[in-house]
């Protein structure tokens, strides 16, 4: 299914042993000329000093004569790469008081955010999660001074890899270039140095497919609009969203060549994609002897032949040769000589026509000829997304045939869901192939406080850390993110790490809160029977037989979003977090999370509320479905009140963002709808079929909540009290029909969402608990 990149739980926790996650790499044996080779295509020293330089001026300009940055040899770490910090003489003229030396301008980065944060006490976060705080820092003069003998910190393992094939969607797709240059500043302080870029590869495909009479409308077909390319690359869908204008073309590759050229300059390796057979329908009609299936339907209501079933060039045809070797030296032609490592997954979520291990290892052979044919050093980069999502078909001797099918070092397997679901563990390392450790933590986009502490902290190195370790960090963790001490804060992240971040049960988390995923049921039939096409409805049975809901203990049937932790608990950290209030008010990071965990909390006495209503409809009884439901439509109003008050819960960014890269009314008009409709019905409908994937990428945003979620709760909530009042069943049909015309006319809007929070987040959320607990 469609995976994506959250951030909050992520980046709160990828720094607990000074590297960025997903990094542990196994198998790494003989893979030093490989990182020789690559480190060649790095920019100069001096660039990269510069390139460092800009980070710190971007992210400290008050602070730019008091670090001084020298790119040096792995010889002085050991052989590995790393970063050294040392003081500098008191008596400095030009004001220096912290030399950061390191391998590479990325080492530079992670070693500055490394004494920011373990010197100074400060904290940054990602974009969207509160941002930096760095108020703790000293001002320039008043640096902490670290021990006289310096520190040095060798990275671990060579790479540190970031981003998912969908984030380009999820997240990425309306960025310019200065959201860019923020997210590159913010992987260098991380530590990442080793990135996906995806933007702008349809520019290439365009000038490839024209080598082979492909025409641009023929094209028109093919690509997918900005908010799905994702899935068009990968061979979900074709034309969905589309056509993209040659205006989106030239404006992506333009910014492309902006970010590689900063990610080379700091130092890092950029990994580009790769021709996985994915072709446009005319290839057929100009090559009618080449070897082209289409493929099954990828989640569309009735397999309409216009969004799906794509076509695959079998990788045996010698025109899927010509096709890679092509795709991949116009990438050259366009960017240079900058990477050797390519992305390429052709067969995710999309089984090969045979379990033949024999034609499986030929088909792993002609991808990476393809591939090496274009670059000779080309090493293929998979996903293992493949190997959990259809395991039923990878056994293993599939999996060694794939594997296996080029030679050892040219391929490099990402354990793409390592901290739920490591395959690593059940294949022996991937039949030693080299591997990288994954965090997957979230699908859609969807904004719920989820993890497993415990696993990410100990999964990347293969070793448990103690309780005393853990909560140590947390405690230190709590004092930089908001930039002082404070014993409540610390308690509420005890708690956390205990409930919320202690999800031991090996599901997947998938945000199905009933507010942003309402179930598409008839609740006078049994549980997971809705007598429609759409999803199976989970039961309680299936999900959390041994957890419970502290509103109100219930046993029932009914569907229930996945928990796994005390609520009572959860609101217990909740009134202990707004005790910090006065302390940590003025904080960001603060707000962020407050709001962040007041939406958690009352998300699930949301769920509660409705699992009373659908009782009370059960039950017969009009006055107690009336009342539930309204409480519920209630919650949805106060729950957006509070998502307003903060920047990083707004939908009115999203859209405006979209529309800004516009050329053109009918761009605007047709961004706007890709923004709209990626997180509401995503994908195809009918009349009286919602999408299969509707709600995938649901978000809690203000405006979404008020304008989206709340009307199709009302009128889902006024059918089944008609139903009631009138004696008559409940006419799923009819509820469908009127949502359903709602949501596309919604998708097509116009109206303005605020782009600026409104409110007293802190004011808010204790109204709201004296509201709903007190």
């Amino acid at each position: 299914m469609a995976k994506g990149f959250s951030p909050f739980l992520f980046l709160l926790l990828l720094l607990i042993h000074g590297f960025l996650l997903p990094i542990a790499f196994g198998q790494m044996e003989g893979m030093e000329p490989v990182l020789r080779r690559l480190a060649s295509k790095r920019a100069s020293p001096s660039i990269q000093e510069a390139a460092a330089r800009g980070v710190l001026k971007r992210l400290l300009p008050t602070h730019l004569s008091s670090f001084e940055f020298k790119i040096v040899p792995k010889g002085l770490c050991g052989g590995y790469s790393c970063f050294l910090i040392n003081n500098f003489n008191i008596s400095s003229k030009k004001g220096r008081e912290i030399m950061i030396k390191g391998t590479t301008a990325v080492e530079i980065a992670s070693g500055l955010h490394w004494y920011l944060k373990y010197w100074c006490g400060a904290h940054i976060s990602w974009d969207k999660t509160g941002g930096s705080q760095v108020s703790s820092i000293p001002r320039p003069g008043s640096l902490p001074r670290v021990e006289d003998k310096g520190v040095m910190v060798q990275r671990p393992v060579p790479w540190n890899y970031y981003q998912n094939v969908v984030t380009s969607s999820y997240s990425f797709v309306w960025w310019d270039w200065g959201r860019w240059e923020k997210e590159i500043d913010w992987m260098a302080l991380q530590g990442v140095n080793l990135p996906l870029a995806f933007t702008g590869q349809e520019a290439i495909w365009q000038k490839v497919f024209k080598n082979f009479n492909i025409s641009k409308d023929d094209l028109n077909d093919f690509f997918g609009g900005p908010a799905f390319l994702a899935w068009a690359r990968m061979g979900n869908l074709h034309g969905w969203g589309g056509p993209l204008r040659q205006s989106w073309l030239d404006q992506q590759l333009a910014l492309q060549k902006l970010i590689l050229s900063r990610m080379i300059e700091l130092g890092m390796t950029p990994v580009l994609p790769s021709f996985s057979g994915n072709v446009p329908a005319a290839l057929k009609d100009k090559f009618p002897s080449s070897i082209i299936t289409r493929l099954g339907d990828w989640n569309t209501v009735n397999g309409d032949p216009r969004w799906c079933c794509t076509f695959l060039l079998d990788p045996s045809d010698p025109l899927f040769i010509e096709i890679g070797e092509a795709f991949i030296q116009q990438q050259m032609k366009e960017y240079g000589d900058v990477t050797d490592i390519y992305n390429c997954d052709t067969f995710n979520e999309n089984s090969p026509p045979t379990n033949d291990p024999t034609y499986i290892s030929s088909l792993g052979a002609s991808v990476f000829k393809a591939m090496s044919k274009g670059d000779k050093d080309a090493i293929w980069l998979m996903q293992g997304w493949l190997f959990s999502s259809d395991a039923k078909f990878w056994k293993p001797p599939q999996m060694r045939a794939l594997l296996h099918s080029v030679p050892f070092g040219k391929m490099i397997v990402l354990d793409l869901f390592a901290d739920v679901k490591p395959i690593w563990k059940q294949s022996s390392q991937f039949y030693g192939t080299p591997y990288v450790w994954c965090l997957l933590h979230n699908f859609g986009g969807n904004i719920e406080m989820y993890g497993l502490l415990d696993a990410i902290s100990s999964g990347p190195i293969d070793a448990r850390v103690s309780q005393n370790s853990t909560m140590e960090w947390l405690k230190s963790y709590s004092q930089r993110r908001y930039g002082r001490a404070d014993h409540q804060s610390e308690k509420v992240w005890k708690i956390l790490y205990s409930t919320i971040y202690n999800c031991t049960d090996g599901i997947a988390d998938h945000n199905k809160d009933f507010i942003v995923e309402l179930p598409d049921y008839d609740p006078s039939l049994k549980s997971g029977s809705d007598g429609s096409k759409g999803r199976q409805m989970p039961s309680l049975s299936m999900l959390d037989r041994t957890k419970r809901f502290s509103f109100r203990e219930t046993n029932s049937d009914l569907p229930q979003p996945h928990l796994w932790y005390s609520t009572e608990e959860a609101i217990l950290a909740l009134k202990l977090f707004l005790d910090s209030g006065d302390n940590l008010a003025g904080s960001l990071t603060y707000r962020y999370d407050l709001v962040d965990l007041t939406r958690q909390v009352l998300s699930k006495l949301a769920n509660q509320v409705y699992l009373e209503a659908v009782t009370a409809f059960q039950q017969k009884s009009v006055k107690a479905l009336s009342h539930q439901s309204k409480k519920f439509i209630e919650l949805i109003k106060d729950i957006d009140t509070l998502l307003a008050s903060d920047d990083n819960f707004l939908l009115g960014p999203w859209l405006e963002t979209a529309k800004k890269l516009a050329v053109s009314q009918t761009e605007l008009r047709q961004y706007e709808w890709n923004a709209r409709t990626q997180v509401t019905m995503w994908y195809d409908n009918t009349s009286t079929n919602q999408s299969k994937l509707h709600d995938y990428a649901n978000k809690f945003w203000s405006g979404l909540l008020e304008s989206y979620y709340l009307p199709r709760a009302s009128t889902y909530f006024s059918h089944l009290l008609t139903s009631l009042k009138e004696n008559k069943s409940f006419q799923l049909e009819a509820w469908r029909r009127e949502w359903i015309s709602y949501s596309n006319n919604w998708q097509k809007g116009e109206e303005l969402y605020p782009v600026k929070a409104q409110g007293d987040a802190l004011a808010i959320s204790k109204a709201l608990f004296t509201k709903y607990f007190g």
